[in-house]
């Protein structure tokens, strides 16, 4: 047997049998064929084996009737086998595998499995590597991921913020004056003061302001104190105003002397404060409706012990007088010049007759006082004093008297008006004259009707 049928021999080793050596060795007959011809595996120009990114060996590209990387060759003897030699054995046939890319092509892809290739260093530009696809009935589900119920959130104050005490102190305030308001309109005392008979209705809003003579509600050391004498019930008064609050422009407060003769509706010419005596608050808004032509559209009363109170409450107001009055039925005795009164001597003050014109005199200081109060009543110094504050507006609701559709915010709204500017003025008059019911006041017709027609 030759040298070459001893290659042969050993080139057809089983492949199962043949060692594995390093492919970076040089490569053997059978990796290299023929000369010029490839081997079984593909190798670069320097000879050495191009490996996939597995690293395993890539086969040469498998060619048309032949095992890849093999030529079919003759034994030594011939086709017939020659004499005398061995016939070569032959290869068990190769099962047949997939053609594996060259160096030149991309290697495709292999099946899925189930690991997972995780490279140990990643760009940070690169995308992570996807987890491994397996079939739907081998994952494991996962459960929905469910969300906290949500909470109701109802109206809330900031949390912080520079503006939340303020605004806390606000509230507060705020509702305060809510309960206060609605507590002292629930002390007012209401009467029926709407006419029957009320004239059509005129420009801005009207409010008859009345002083009564009542004692009600004072004690004995009261009635020495305030020189009012006994009680004689509620059949007269002494102050009758009319407050005109215009729907632009200043407040008029035009005062009606009580001894002005006028028709009383039923009752024929008399004093108009006759008609408080004969009817009460009705007769006397009607009595005014029929002499003025405007409508009275509120009423609001108070008697002698509550205008005492009242100005008690706000600790005095300041007058000035330009002459001595000293009368002592009004326990009055007072010196000319600006001074404080306390409630005695504001009380006496608006009821005093003892000087030169008697009741047009005294007219004229009631406009004063009620101006002045209600400006001491309005400032900052008693609405923001607590201390006075809250007694004025337990006395005030507890000694006002009002009509049936009067509220405590409608007195509010007089005193904002008298507080922003009043014009003060006494209906004009002609004389006096003595008649049957007494010395009355004679209005001037033309200058009368000339003021009235100015306010409807």
């Amino acid at each position: 047997m030759d040298s070459r049928g001893s290659d042969e021999q050993r080139r057809r080793i089983p492949r199962g049998e043949r060692p594995r050596g390093d492919f970076r060795s040089p490569p053997s007959s059978r990796d290299r064929g023929k000369a010029g011809e490839p081997g079984e595996f593909a190798r670069d120009s320097q000879g050495r084996p191009i490996v996939d990114r597995f690293g395993r060996p890539v086969r040469n590209r498998p060619r048309p009737g032949g095992v890849p990387g093999s030529t079919p060759r003759p034994s030594a003897t011939g086709s017939g086998g020659g004499s005398g030699g061995t016939p070569p054995r032959r290869r068990p046939p190769r099962r047949r595998e997939a053609a594996q890319p060259t160096r030149f092509e991309a290697p495709q892809a292999e099946p899925q499995r189930p690991r997972q290739y995780i490279p140990t260093h990643q760009p940070p530009h690169q995308q992570p590597p996807q987890p491994s696809q397996q079939p739907l009935h081998q994952q494991q589900a996962t459960p929905p991921r469910r969300r906290p119920p949500r909470k109701r959130r109802g109206l809330r104050l900031p949390r912080s913020g520079c503006l939340t005490p303020f605004i806390g102190i606000l509230v507060v305030i705020l509702v305060l004056v809510g309960a206060t308001t609605l507590w002292a309109d629930s002390k007012l005392t209401r009467v029926e003061a709407t006419p029957e008979n009320q004239v059509s209705n005129t420009a801005g809003t009207n409010w008859l302001l009345v002083g009564s003579d009542s004692r009600a509600g004072l004690s004995e050391e009261e009635t020495l104190e305030l020189g009012t004498g006994g009680d004689i019930g509620v059949g007269r008064t002494d102050t009758i105003m009319l407050l005109h609050i215009p729907t632009t422009g200043s407040a008029r407060l035009v005062s009606l002397p009580r001894d002005s003769y006028v028709e009383i509706p039923g009752y024929g010419m008399n004093k108009i404060n006759a008609a408080f005596t004969f009817g009460g608050p009705q007769l006397l808004a009607e009595t005014v409706e029929l002499s003025t032509g405007l409508r009275v559209d509120h009423y609001a009363e108070i008697g002698m012990g509550g205008l005492a109170r009242i100005v008690d409450s706000i600790g005095g107001i300041e007058m000035c007088v330009d002459e001595a009055i000293q009368d002592p039925l009004a326990n009055l005795d007072i010196q000319a010049g600006c001074q404080e009164f306390d409630g005695a001597a504001a009380l006496g003050y608006v009821r005093t007759r003892a000087t030169a014109l008697g009741d047009l005199d005294r007219v004229e200081r009631q406009r004063e006082f009620f101006a002045a109060l209600l400006d001491k009543v309005t400032s900052a110094g008693t609405i923001a004093n607590p201390f006075r504050l809250i007694p004025l507006v337990s006395d005030t609701a507890s000694t006002f008297t009002v009509g049936d559709n009067d509220h405590v915010w409608h007195l509010a709204r007089v005193a904002l008006a008298m507080r922003s500017g009043v014009g003060t003025e006494t209906v004009p008059f002609a004389g006096f004259a003595d008649y049957d019911v007494g010395n009355v006041v004679l209005w001037d017709p033309a200058g009368a009707e000339a003021l009235w027609s100015s306010m409807r």
